[in-house]
């Protein structure tokens, strides 16, 4: 199945920029059969910036792509805020941050269900209370918490 449109989360941006991830070529053979059209959040782009901090170059490569209009970044208005907090306060007993909660307030206002993300809570959110995500790359073991990783 083909998405026109898919959200992108910070992990697989991080795996993709970060050579020295362990799924920097899993995620680049994914890239390379994905032609959705890939859209993420400002705070996943602040996660993707802070995680691949330790070499200005990456950073500069990620945002260049950002430049090129090859990620699209719509901005947040004030009701996905409001959303978010409705979204925090749902998923209280599930670790969700500011990156997973833009994108499934993002998620529902341009009506996007297709994600690209390493977070397992992908399997568990819901959009507009009870749609599921449609997880187009999953993993067998997912990832441990995020830390600064060397490029």
């Amino acid at each position: 199945m083909t998405h026109e449109s898919a959200l992108i989360d910070s992990g697989p941006l991080i795996a993709f920029y970060s050579q020295s991830d362990r799924y920097h070529r899993r995620i680049c053979r994914f890239f390379d059969q994905c032609h959705a059209k890939l859209v993420t959040t400002m705070p996943c782009v602040t996660e993707v910036m802070w995680l691949l901090s330790s070499d200005w170059r990456v950073q500069n490569e990620f945002v260049s792509d950002l430049a090129s209009g090859l990620y699209g970044v719509p901005p947040l208005l004030p009701h996905d805020f409001a959303r978010i907090a409705e979204l925090n306060r749902q998923y209280a007993s599930i670790p969700a941050d500011i990156t997973a909660l833009s994108l499934i307030a993002l998620s529902e206002r341009l009506d996007i269900a297709a994600i690209v993300s390493f977070d397992k809570g992908f399997s568990h959110f819901r959009r507009n209370q009870h749609q599921p995500f449609t997880r187009l790359l999953t993993l067998d073991a997912e990832p441990a918490e995020p830390h600064r990783l060397k490029a």
